[in-house]
């Protein structure tokens, strides 16, 4: 405890909470834990020693099989000493990825966070785990108050076809790893073509539409070195689906700068499950520094980039906005701008709506 932020590497701790776990030992470890928040946790931006041993402890209890680990890690991140919002959603995602459904309605009762519980809930349901079947988590979803007035009680207890397999992190408890469904191409979609006829277009974007189009890729923005562009247009003329690729360059879009003179443009039509598995992928994971907003904040924040972009009605149920985006026409483009970072991150999307007579951007790029 006392010689921890002098120490030069961690390692050596890490291999004692290997040693006292293997003797079955889980409580130790919360309790060590929980003395760490206690004496560093206010510090934690500095003592990067107490953030690595405290992760590696947490991570250690939730993907350990075994219904001790699990109570032991959801009473370290439920003490008072180390509780915090972010660290919910965080070990919600952690504890899901790896243990039984059933094992983890016991965070269900007790003394565990609400916040928990809630990403806990859309967690599992990523993960195809019929919540609605395990009495202990049915029952708080149909009685607790606090999840009646939840954002998350917005999203269905059961995956749309739309979201189909979501992408998802594997963790252990020395690191993670996820795909990316982003990120720099070649040029091998529909090339831009001076013939087809480019209607005239006046932008209606609102300070509502951009925030709700830009949704998932927000965490990009505020927590790394992300720019995003979310703008919505207006064609004189309904858009016919081959006119796409030339009215994109006509939009002086910052992204786009350049682009389909001597800059390579790539747009291709895509299916509406390709663009709920881009965003989700950009809301949950992050972008070059951050670790995004994991599985169930970022499922909702890919809906309401889905909507917002198919300019679904404000209000409506998960099951409208499904229907209205499996109306819309989809597209992903790409382009050698200077405004995309084109390390890692880089999305372009662009939805037409089912009467042709709204265009809607989503362009996002980040760099580490």
């Amino acid at each position: 405890m006392t010689s921890l932020p002098g120490l030069q590497r961690v390692t050596e701790v890490w291999e004692v909470a290997d040693r006292r776990l293997a003797r079955g030992d889980a409580a130790f470890l919360a309790d060590l834990g929980i003395a760490l928040a206690g004496a560093y946790g206010s510090d934690s931006g500095r003592i990067w020693q107490y953030r690595s041993v405290f992760d590696y402890l947490l991570r250690l209890l939730a993907t350990t099989p075994g219904p001790e680990n699990v109570a032991q890690a959801l009473r370290l991140v439920s003490s008072a000493e180390a509780a915090d919002g972010k660290l919910d959603r965080y070990t919600a995602s952690l504890l899901a990825s790896s243990q039984p459904g059933e094992e983890l309605a016991v965070a269900f009762s007790g003394n565990v966070s609400e916040e928990l519980r809630a990403c806990l809930v859309h967690e599992l349901v990523l993960r195809g785990v019929r919540v609605a079947e395990i009495p202990g988590i049915a029952r708080w979803t149909t009685s607790a108050s606090y999840w009646r007035s939840h954002p998350l009680v917005w999203l269905p207890l059961a995956l749309s076809d739309v979201e189909g397999q979501p992408g998802l992190p594997s963790y252990s408890a020395r690191g993670s790893s996820y795909s990316m469904p982003y990120g720099p191409e070649e040029n091998g979609g529909a090339a831009v073509v001076g013939g087809a006829r480019v209607p005239s277009v006046e932008e209606t974007t609102t300070e509502a539409a951009a925030k709700s189009i830009g949704a998932a890729v927000a965490n990009w923005a505020e927590e790394s070195n992300g720019r995003v562009e979310a703008r919505v247009f207006e064609p004189a003329d309904p858009l016919e689906a081959e006119s796409v690729p030339s009215v994109l360059p006509a939009l002086g879009l910052k992204c786009l700068k350049g682009a389909g003179k001597k800059t390579a443009l790539s747009v291709t039509a895509c299916p509406p499950e390709e663009a709920w598995q881009v965003l989700f992928a950009a809301a949950s994971t992050g972008g070059a520094y951050n670790s995004g907003l994991h599985g169930a904040y970022g499922r909702l924040t890919a809906w309401q980039s889905l909507a917002g972009l198919a300019g679904a009605a404000e209000g409506g149920s998960a099951e409208a906005v499904e229907a209205r985006v499996r109306e819309c026409l989809w597209y992903v483009f790409s382009a050698d701008t200077e405004w995309f970072e084109r390390v890692a991150w880089d999305i372009g999307l662009v939805a037409v709506s089912p009467e042709r007579r709204r265009l809607a951007v989503l362009a996002a790029t980040d760099t580490d």
